[in-house]
C-alpha cells in the first residue's frame, strides 16, 4: 500500500518528515558535545571575606584614698556670768504734746521781679565761717474776734436749673473765752439745714471743739487736741489735726478775725490757707483775696472785700466770700457753687445783736 503524498500550492509533491528529524538530531548533539566540554572549576571564586579576632583589655581608674575625718575643735569654756550693773536713774518722761501752732498764712505776690545779677566779685572765703544768727520766733498773726451779733439773709439758689428762695440767719456770740456759731437755711418744700460750731477763743482765734451738721439727722466731728485728730460720728477715717484748724462754719469767722486785726496784710493776691473739717471729712481750703468791691444787697449797700476759694479739682465747691468792714469782716454774701451749676447765693438783709 502505498503513502499518501501531500499536495502543495504549486502541484509539487512535499518533502518527506524523515529529513527534518535528522537535522533536529544534529542540532542537539552539538549542543551536547559542547557542554560536555566545560570545567566548572576553572570560574573564578570570591573569596569570603574574614577579620580576624581583636581583644582589648580596660583598665578601671584608680580608687582615690578615704578623706581623713576633720579634727574636731575643742569647746569653749562657758564664760563666768558678770554680775548685773547697778539701776541707774531713770530719765524724765517724754514731754506732752504741744499746743498747735497759729494758721500759716501765705502771701502771693502779684508780680515777681527777677532778681538782678550781682557783677561784684566773690569774697575769699573766711579761715573759720561765723556762727549761725539763732532763729527768730514765728511771727503769730493777730486777730480781732468781731462782736456777738446776728446776720438775716436772703437766699437765692438754683438746683438742676429749677431756681428757689429761703431764708439764712447766722448766729455768732461769744463771751470772751467760749464762742458758738450757728448757721441755718429754711426753705419752703425744701426743709431746713442748720449747721452749729462750738469751742473756744485763744490768741490766735477761734479753736473749735466740735462741729455739727444737721438735716434730718445730726452728724458731727469732735475735735481731739490731745490725740491730734478729729474724730467723725459717720465713722469715716479720722483725720490728722493740722495747726489752725477750723471747720467749715468757724473757718468763716476766723478769716473775719485775722483780717479785722491787721487789713494792711492782706493785699490783693494774698492767700489764706487752713484745714476745713467737715462733718465727714477733712480738707484744707485756700482762699486768695480778689480785692474790694461795692455790693448793693437787699438790705442796702456795703462796701466790702472779697476773697474766693478757687476750684482745684473738678469736683470741689467753689466758696466765694464778700466780708463787711462795718460788721467786723463777717460776710454779708456768701455764695456756694457745686462744678454742676447748682448754687446757693445768701445776701446781706439785716443785722442786730444776737
Amino acid at each position: 500500500m502505498s503513502r499518501p503524498v501531500l499536495d502543495t500550492p504549486g502541484g509539487a509533491p512535499a518533502a518527506p518528515w524523515r529529513p527534518l528529524l535528522l537535522l533536529g538530531g544534529a542540532l542537539l548533539a552539538a549542543h551536547l558535545a559542547l557542554l560536555s566540554g566545560l570545567h566548572l572549576d576553572s570560574l573564578p571564586v570570591t573569596p569570603s571575606l574574614s577579620r580576624p579576632l581583636i581583644t582589648r583589655t580596660v583598665l578601671a581608674p584608680p580608687v582615690p584614698p578615704a578623706p581623713s575625718p576633720p579634727a574636731v575643735a575643742p569647746r569653749p569654756k562657758p564664760a563666768r556670768p558678770r554680775p548685773a550693773p547697778p539701776p541707774t536713774q531713770e530719765q524724765n518722761p517724754a514731754p506732752a504734746l504741744a499746743e498747735y501752732a497759729p494758721t500759716a498764712i501765705n502771701s502771693i505776690a502779684n508780680e515777681s521781679a527777677a532778681a538782678a545779677p550781682d557783677n561784684t566779685p566773690a569774697a575769699p572765703p573766711a579761715a573759720e565761717p561765723p556762727a549761725a544768727a539763732p532763729a527768730a520766733e514765728a511771727h503769730a498773726p493777730a486777730t480781732a474776734v468781731p462782736g456777738s451779733l446776728r446776720i438775716q439773709y436772703q437766699l437765692y439758689g438754683e438746683v438742676r436749673t429749677l431756681p428757689y428762695t429761703a431764708d439764712a440767719e447766722l448766729l455768732w456770740a461769744h463771751d470772751g473765752q467760749a464762742y458758738e456759731a450757728q448757721l441755718e437755711i429754711s426753705a419752703l418744700f425744701l426743709g431746713s439745714r442748720r449747721q452749729t460750731s462750738r469751742g473756744q477763743l485763744t490768741p490766735e482765734g477761734l479753736r473749735p471743739k466740735r462741729f455739727g451738721d444737721k438735716v434730718r439727722s445730726e452728724v458731727a466731728a469732735h475735735f481731739e487736741y490731745d490725740k491730734g485728730k478729729v474724730i467723725f460720728s459717720a465713722n469715716t477715717p479720722e483725720a490728722a489735726l493740722q495747726p489752725g484748724a477750723q471747720d467749715q462754719l468757724s473757718i468763716f469767722v476766723q478769716i473775719a478775725s485775722l483780717i479785722a486785726a491787721e487789713p494792711q496784710r492782706y493785699p490783693r493776691g494774698t492767700a489764706i490757707e487752713m484745714q476745713a473739717v467737715g462733718p465727714r471729712e477733712s480738707d484744707v481750703w485756700r482762699f486768695v483775696v480778689d480785692g474790694t468791691e461795692h455790693l448793693n444787697l437787699p438790705g442796702g449797700e456795703q462796701d466790702t472785700l472779697k476773697i474766693t476759694r478757687p476750684r482745684r479739682q473738678p469736683y470741689d465747691l467753689m466758696v466765694e466770700l464778700w466780708l463787711a468792714p462795718a460788721l467786723g469782716y463777717l460776710p454779708v454774701r456768701i455764695k456756694l457753687t457745686q462744678d454742676n451749676g447748682d448754687f446757693i447765693d445768701q445776701q446781706w438783709r439785716s443785722s442786730g445783736p444776737p
